[in-house]
């Protein structure tokens, strides 16, 4: 069976050598860039078949190379590996057509498997952030909701539910019983129209609360 043939683009050296060693055993990696310029010119020269690049690297970010090379003709598939969790950044990684998220955080086993899918044509994304990363894809036109005007708690348990926070760790964070936390939040979601957290959500990343 064919190998798949993979880039890895990170500017961490050391990290670069491990994924080498690692991701070796399984598949062909046939070159490391250590910056989004020299990643676009490695993929125009060694045609692989997906490209594992992280979003912060010198010369070009991942994200606007990324967007580039998603223009050539035949491009490979994208896989983001990355440290960020930011809910807007990961959104903006999907939409320049990657195929794949994985946290760094995640560890190898979960790469491979990210990899695995990807080459048969799915699309992977970190379980932590998987059903709202779907969410976020899968919507449709964005509903209007109703304009108001939130308190500065509200604003603040809202930021933290869409950093994925629970609801105990936001009443630990803010001080406040679990209880008063749940109440804060569908205080939130009645003044707004909000039927569910997806849409909070939403709402919170369209005001730039995240």
């Amino acid at each position: 069976m064919k190998r798949t043939r993979i880039l890895l683009a990170d500017d961490h050296l050391m990290l670069l050598d491990a994924l080498v060693s690692l991701l070796g055993q399984e598949f062909d990696v046939v070159g490391v860039a250590r910056d989004g310029s020299a990643m676009l010119e490695m993929a125009g020269r060694l045609h692989p078949d997906i490209v594992v690049l992280d979003i912060s690297m010198p010369q070009l970010n991942g994200i606007d190379a990324a967007r580039i090379l998603r223009k050539e003709a035949n491009p490979p598939k994208i896989l983001f590996l990355s440290m960020y969790a930011d809910l807007p950044l990961v959104e903006e990684a999907f939409r320049t057509g990657a195929s794949g998220y994985v946290l760094k955080a995640g560890g190898t086993d979960e790469l491979v498997k990210a990899i695995q899918c990807i080459s048969r044509g799915g699309t992977y994304v970190t379980p932590f952030l998987g059903d709202l990363i779907s969410i976020l894809l899968t919507a449709g036109p964005q509903q209007k909701h109703r304009e108001a005007t939130l308190t500065s708690r509200q604003l603040e348990v809202l930021r933290l539910l869409a950093e994925g926070r629970t609801m105990k760790e936001i009443g630990q964070l803010l001080n406040i019983t679990t209880r008063t936390t749940e109440s804060h939040k569908y205080d939130i979601m009645r003044n707004l129209g909000l039927k569910n957290t997806a849409e909070l959500i939403r709402y919170a990343i369209r005001i730039n609360l995240v």
